[in-house]
């Protein structure tokens, strides 16, 4: 049995709830980290290979990521033990009892994260109102379709990219996970000049130094297939595709991919997280005494909680990237300064921005809510 308070803190969690089913193989847990500023928001995670602590570690990143951005909302996550590729029957109704078990439960706001789309949350729509990231023809933003994390976490590039010398137009950038975060983010960057030399999804790695051809990809994705079925590139391992030399790295899949075991075979300028949580303490400490310059999770990936709590909000569709540029800009900036200026890491600066925020707010609630 997993202790919760061992990984716990003054910020939270608040509360850690447990959904077991097994009529229809559901199992689930739901973190509640801290609803200081306002009712928790946090994506649905689909994986057979998530745990407690990892759902407690990504709502905790959500906890900070919606300070940081200076949301009225609370960190959550859910992790839902199951095949993310299960059939679309088979994860409705694993959903629709989920979102039943939990309709009473008002400090979280449902929303879509690995394994979960926006036809995801049409299915929870019926149950609960609690949910964002639905499809457009239900009045939603759908965050995915259009990029929204990924726009964000370009903005943060664009930023570093100032910071540290680098001319996107002229820069070799590496996407691990070509899925909604890292496809949209090549597209982006791509439309900027760089040069994608290496991608990974969940089937395996390809390299070509010489460049990939996007679209070509994204027709691959499109048609149910693979990067690896792409021709005109090398197979590679995902420890390989770590070694590649580039300007930019980016890790948009799971968690804990740069360790101190690997962390000494990255070789980039910028290391941007467009995954929440990927990379341990020790691997950022080590990039950062190699003077590789770390964009932390919660302040470069933030798109798409924004332009979640912006529908939640009612906010118009066209508000959405003008919003995002404009926090994530500002708070990256302001991270890569106070890094410099007090010689810490990236994250230490981004936990002290977004703590105080999360602080400020627990101090006048009725009972200093976490």
């Amino acid at each position: 049995m997993e202790q919760p308070n061992s990984y716990g803190d003054d910020l939270g969690p608040l509360k850690i709830i447990h959904v077991h089913q097994p009529a229809v193989h559901l199992r689930a847990t739901l973190v509640v980290d801290n609803v200081a500023r306002g009712p928790s928001i946090g994506g649905m995670r689909m994986a057979q290979d998530v745990s407690t602590e990892e759902c407690f570690r990504l709502a905790r990143a959500m906890t900070l990521k919606n300070a940081a951005a200076d949301l009225p909302h609370g960190g959550g996550k859910m992790v839902i033990y199951t095949d993310p590729k299960a059939p679309d029957s088979e994860k409705e109704l694993q959903l629709r009892c989920l979102v039943q078990a939990l309709r009473n439960e008002q400090d979280y706001v449902f929303a879509p994260d690995m394994g979960t789309n926006e036809t995801c949350m049409a299915w929870i729509k019926d149950e609960v109102d609690r949910v964002v990231g639905l499809p457009r023809a239900l009045g939603g933003i759908p965050l995915d379709e259009i990029g929204a994390t990924a726009w964000g976490l370009v903005q943060a590039i664009r930023v570093a990219a100032d910071a540290t010398a680098i001319t996107i137009s002229e820069s070799r950038i590496v996407i691990q996970g070509f899925g909604a975060v890292g496809k949209h983010t090549a597209r982006f960057l791509c439309e900027q000049g760089a040069t994608l030399v290496a991608v990974s999804d969940s089937s395996g790695a390809i390299y070509n130094p010489a460049g990939l051809v996007l679209e070509t990809l994204l027709q691959l994705k499109q048609q149910g297939g693979s990067v690896t079925d792409y021709a005109d590139a090398k197979s590679i391992t995902e420890d390989e595709l770590i070694a590649i030399t580039c300007d930019i790295w980016v890790p948009a899949a799971r968690p804990d991919i740069l360790t101190a075991s690997n962390a000494d075979r990255l070789d980039c300028k910028i290391f941007a997280q467009g995954a929440n949580i990927p990379a341990t303490m020790a691997a950022e400490q080590n990039l950062h005494d190699r003077g590789i310059l770390v964009l932390p999770d919660f302040i470069a990936n933030a798109g798409g909680v924004i332009c979640a709590a912006m529908e939640y909000q009612g906010a118009n569709e066209s508000a959405v990237f003008p919003t995002i540029s404009d926090k994530i800009k500002r708070n990256t900036a302001t991270v890569i300064e106070q890094s410099r200026q007090q010689n810490i890491l990236p994250r230490a600066a981004a936990v002290a921005l977004a703590s105080e925020r999360v602080e400020a707010a627990m101090k006048i609630r009725r009972w200093k809510l976490f």
